[in-house]
């Protein structure tokens, strides 16, 4: 079981290696090389996610019985493991288009698809981690593999956008690392044990210095999770290419920072500690403030990619909300929108990437008659779009749904309120994101049809991953039971 931990954890290093070594004479079997190794590692994944869970495995030992390297396979493994497998090769197949429009040169490209598929593995080792410093080492890792993917055009704002990302991660896994140190001196062990580890010396005066330094700790893996005022990082990195802001946004690091904040609440410092406490109002109204912060930048903002990027930093919020319900269905339905949510925003950010190369257009503005000259992309984004906005039949109202219903079940005045939050979010989703559909179909009297003669929809290289996302909405939209009884089972700590 381990060496198959290992290998699914290294195998795209090793893939990202052998690609600056292996001269190919074509493009296209790079590409193949590319994908076969990435398809093989999800295939990989998910031989291992599906034996099902295992104890912690002890990897190396540093100093002292608390200070292991070590993984296990959980079900919050299975569930941010299985997402990542899930989405890297659909979105590998789709930058194979998207790179031919950067036209940056085959070894700046082999450069790019080695940091790209590096960050594959280390989101794999933060979802098998088995403690909290495993898990924070590949956290600090995940920084330093994608700061030269959001750097990857070297153009100014792309140099400034990478370094205030970097900035901003260093300080946030310096709170981070405050939390390890104190969960190292109070708790029993650093493993991930599902209602926390702190032992008898967390009580009594030592309690209010704990809560503070879980309010540390939340903020500082809330950096990548962009939870207000730490998130301006995030609309900046739009000026990566489509293929890194779609899964920046979607599973590599701001997911990365969600799920590390579920483990720190139930896996560390536990729920019972933190329960109706005063960190827990704070953090709650934090990020009900986000959720609304995000929307409304969203609407205001009229490049694409920047809208979609609020967007972002309003459900990364949902997550934490579910997160600090701090019940079991609060978990449960945390994890829902994590999955359901990265689904729905790869689609949308994948959308725009299709219109910037072939429309060149990056603004709301730009969109106009779009709709007719790219029918298939735009049916396909409206379906991202009414998704996000919580339509039924869709899985975004499923994730949605599940929040609500934790919050409402919680009793707590505070979740109620957030309810109403989540509705107010859903109001501003629907007109920031109809606005571009409304554009894009509904043009103003005087466009002139002319300038876009030659726009059409992409390569089936773009299309197959959009229309299997599309496909996936209306699935887990409908065909719901079997998921939502899972995550249900991971919230009360059964996987």
């Amino acid at each position: 079981m381990i060496g198959l931990i290992l290998a699914v954890i290294l195998m795209p290093f090793a893939g990202g290696l052998l690609l600056q070594v292996i001269k190919f004479k074509e493009k296209i079997y790079r590409n193949i090389f590319i994908f076969g190794y990435v398809l093989a590692n999800s295939f990989l994944t998910f031989i291992l996610l599906s034996q099902g869970t295992t104890d912690c495995i002890r990897v190396i030992n540093f100093a002292g019985e608390k200070l292991d390297f070590s993984f296990k396979i959980d079900g919050m493994s299975i569930v941010f493991g299985g997402l990542a497998a899930a989405l890297w090769p659909l979105a590998t197949l789709y930058s194979f288009s998207y790179m031919e429009h950067e036209k940056s040169g085959t070894l700046h490209e082999n450069i790019f698809y080695g940091f790209y598929t590096a960050t594959y593995g280390v989101i794999l080792g933060i979802a098998m981690s088995g403690n909290m410093l495993t898990m924070y080492c590949f956290y600090e890792l995940l920084t330093l593999v994608t700061v030269p993917l959001v750097m990857y055009t070297l153009t100014r704002d792309a140099v400034l956008a990478s370094r205030k990302y970097f900035y901003y991660s260093l300080g946030g896994a310096a709170f981070a690392f405050i939390g390890l140190i104190f969960l190292t001196v109070y708790g029993d062990s650093l493993e991930f044990v599902y209602g926390g580890v702190l032992g008898a010396g967390a009580a009594g005066e030592n309690k209010n210095l704990l809560l503070f330094i879980y309010f540390l700790a939340f903020m500082g893996f809330g950096v990548k999770a962009a939870v207000c005022p730490f998130n301006s990082w995030l609309p900046q990195a739009g000026v990566a290419p489509t293929p890194v802001t779609a899964l920046l946004h979607a599973v590599a690091v701001v997911k990365a920072g969600a799920f590390a904040i579920m483990r720190l609440t139930y896996y560390s410092f536990g729920t019972e500690f933190l329960r109706g406490t005063w960190v827990q109002y704070l953090l709650m109204a934090i990020v009900l403030f986000t959720i609304l912060y995000g929307s409304s930048m969203a609407v205001k903002e009229t490049h694409i990619k920047r809208r979609l990027a609020y967007s972002t930093i309003s459900n990364l919020s949902y997550i934490l909300f579910g997160v600090l319900i701090m019940t079991p269905l609060g978990l449960a339905g945390a994890l829902c929108h994590m999955i359901f949510h990265g689904i729905m925003k790869i689609c949308a950010f994948f959308c725009a990437g299709a219109v910037i190369t072939q429309a060149h257009a990056n603004y709301v503005y730009e969109l106009d008659g779009l709709g007719r000259k790219m029918p298939k992309v735009f049916a396909i984004f409206s379906v991202s779009a009414f998704a996000l906005m919580g339509v039924p039949l869709l899985c975004g109202f499923v994730s949605k749904w599940q929040l609500a219903k934790a919050a409402v079940e919680s009793g707590s005045a505070l979740a109620l309120a957030g309810v109403g939050v989540l509705l107010i979010s859903a109001l501003l989703t629907a007109i920031y994101m109809l606005t571009m559909i409304i554009r894009a179909y509904f043009p103003s009297g005087d466009f002139d049809d002319s300038i876009y003669e030659n726009v059409k929809d992409p390569d089936m290289r773009m299309l197959i991953p959009l229309f299997a996302f599309a496909a996936a909405m209306f699935v887990f939209g409908i065909y719901n039971e079997s998921i939502i009884a899972f995550i249900t089972s991971v919230g009360n700590g059964i996987l």
